[in-house]
C-alpha cells in the first residue's frame, strides 16, 4: 500500500510538473513594436506567445490558446521588448551628502540600499543594465538577482572603475592621504601596461562581465580637471588587450577628446559620456565601429544640481555647469555624423526609475522616436553581445516585454508611462 502511494505521489508530480512546463503566456498587444525593422509603425492586435521565458511564437490577433494557459490583455497598450540602459550605476544615488557617506556606510549599507535602486529601474521597463562602476558591491548584486533572491533588472556589470593615480576612478580623490592610504591594480587605480592587465584580471577573477576604464577625468571625481586625457594609449591598449583575451567589452568614461581618440585606437567597445567630442574623434569612431553611449540625463542633471548651494565639492561645482549642459549637444552631432548609438543614461547621477526622461532628450536632439526606442533595445543588445537573447520580441528571445499607454513612435514621452513589465517571463508590474 506504501509503495502504491509513494508511486501515485511521484506520477502526480510528474504531471504537475510536466503541465505547469506546458503552460503558455498570451500578451495581447493592441499595438505591437518588435524593433526588428529599422522603421515600422506599430502592428495592431498582435498577440506574444511566451514559455519557460522565452517568446514562442508572435501571431496576428489575439489569441488566447487552451484551457490551462494564461492570458494577459494589454489590448490598450504599446508593447514593445524590454528597455536596456547601458551605462547605470545601481549601488549609490546623488544626494548632498554623498561625500560623507563614503566614511559612513558600508559595504552591507550600499547592498541594501542597491536592492531600491534596482527595483525602481526595473518596475521603469529597464530589464537589462549596464553596471559601469562600483565597490564591487554591483556584482554581489548581480548575482542575487540570478538567483532570484531580490527583484531587479538583469544585469552586466563592470566591477570597479579602472582607472590612473588621480584619475576618475580613483576611490581616494579628496581624502586625506594618511587616511585612505596608496591604492593599486585591486583598487581598480593603475600606473603602467603592467598593472593594467593586472587590474583587468582582478575584475574578471571578482566576476565582472566586462571592463570599464577613465580615459580622461570625469564630473563628480573630487579633481580639478574633468577633461584632460589620464591614461597613456599603452596603457589602455594593454587593459584593451587583456580584457579581449578573457573574453571581455570595454566601455571607456571620457570627456575630453584626446582621451577618446587614444581610447578608440587602443579598441575600446564603447565611448561613455563623450561630452567634448570633435569632428576627428566622430569619424574614427565610425571607422572602428564604436559605440557611442551619450548620458544626457546625466548631463542636465549635475548642471540642475550644481546650482544648489554647496550640493558639490568646490572642485566638482563649475566642471558640472561646465560640462554638463554640452551633452546633449554633442549627442546631436555625433547621431548626424552616424556614430552608432546606444541608449544609456548614467542612473545614480540622477535618482533612479526615471530612467526614461533620456528618450525625450534624445528626441528633442533630432533622433526620430524609433530610432531612440531602437538605441535601447537592438543597439544596446547588439553593444552587450546579447542579440541571440535581447532586443526584440521574436521567437527564441528571452521574454522581457513592457508596455505603456500610448504610441511612443508619436509621442516618445509616454516612455515615462510604463505600465506593464515582464522579464524572462515573469510578471514584475500589471497596472
Amino acid at each position: 500500500m506504501l509503495r502504491k502511494t509513494l508511486f501515485l505521489s511521484a506520477f502526480t508530480l510528474i504531471v504537475s510538473t510536466l503541465s505547469a512546463q506546458a503552460q503558455k503566456t498570451y500578451v495581447q498587444c493592441g499595438r505591437l513594436l518588435d524593433m526588428r525593422q529599422e522603421r515600422a509603425q506599430p502592428q495592431s492586435e498582435m498577440t506574444v506567445v511566451v514559455e519557460n521565458g522565452r517568446v514562442t511564437a508572435v501571431q496576428a490577433g489575439y489569441q488566447t490558446g487552451g484551457p490551462t494557459d494564461k492570458v494577459i490583455d494589454l489590448k490598450n497598450r504599446t508593447v514593445l521588448p524590454g528597455l536596456i540602459d547601458c551605462h547605470v550605476h545601481l549601488e549609490g544615488e546623488t544626494s548632498k551628502d554623498n561625500q560623507l557617506k563614503g566614511f559612513t556606510e558600508n559595504p552591507a549599507d550600499v547592498a541594501f540600499n542597491s536592492l531600491d535602486h534596482a527595483r525602481k529601474t526595473l518596475l521603469a521597463g529597464f530589464t537589462t543594465v549596464r553596471d559601469l562602476g562600483g565597490s564591487g558591491v554591483n556584482i554581489a548584486l548581480r548575482n542575487a538577482i540570478n538567483r532570484g533572491q531580490v527583484v531587479g533588472p538583469r544585469v552586466f556589470t563592470s566591477g570597479k572603475t579602472i582607472s590612473g593615480t588621480g584619475g576618475h576612478g580613483d576611490p581616494t580623490n579628496g581624502y586625506r592621504l594618511s587616511l585612505m592610504g596608496v591604492p593599486g591594480p585591486a583598487d581598480g587605480v593603475i600606473n603602467g601596461p603592467d598593472q593594467g592587465r593586472q587590474a583587468v584580471r582582478e575584475q574578471y577573477k571578482r566576476g565582472a562581465d566586462l571592463i570599464k576604464i577613465a580615459s580622461t577625468g570625469g564630473v563628480l571625481s573630487v579633481a580639478k580637471d574633468g577633461s584632460a586625457p589620464q591614461m597613456s594609449e599603452a596603457e589602455i591598449r594593454a587593459v584593451v588587450e587583456t580584457a579581449h583575451d578573457l573574453g571581455l567589452r570595454v566601455a571607456c568614461h571620457a570627456h575630453g577628446a584626446e582621451g577618446m581618440k587614444r581610447a578608440v585606437r587602443a579598441g575600446v567597445t564603447s565611448i561613455e559620456h563623450g561630452t567634448l567630442m570633435d569632428d576627428e574623434t566622430m569619424r574614427l569612431m565610425v571607422k572602428n565601429g564604436t559605440w557611442y553611449v551619450p548620458t544626457i540625463t546625466a548631463g542636465k542633471s549635475v548642471a540642475d544640481s550644481a546650482k544648489i548651494p554647496n550640493y558639490y565639492p568646490p572642485l566638482v561645482t563649475p566642471k558640472a555647469l561646465a560640462i554638463g549642459p554640452k551633452l546633449q549637444s554633442t549627442f546631436a552631432r555625433a547621431y548626424k555624423a552616424k556614430v552608432k548609438i546606444a541608449f544609456g543614461t548614467d542612473a545614480a547621477v540622477y535618482r533612479h526609475g526615471v530612467n526614461a526622461l533620456e528618450f525625450q532628450y534624445m528626441v528633442e536632439a533630432g533622433m526620430p522616436a524609433y530610432a531612440a526606442l531602437r538605441s535601447a533595445t537592438v543597439s544596446a543588445a547588439e553593444l552587450l553581445d546579447q542579440t541571440a537573447n535581447l532586443g526584440t520580441l521574436e521567437p527564441g528571445k528571452l521574454a522581457d516585454i513592457v508596455a505603456v499607454e500610448g504610441d511612443p513612435t508619436q509621442d516618445i514621452k509616454v516612455m515615462q508611462q510604463v505600465r506593464f513589465v515582464m522579464k524572462q517571463g515573469v510578471v514584475y508590474r500589471q497596472d
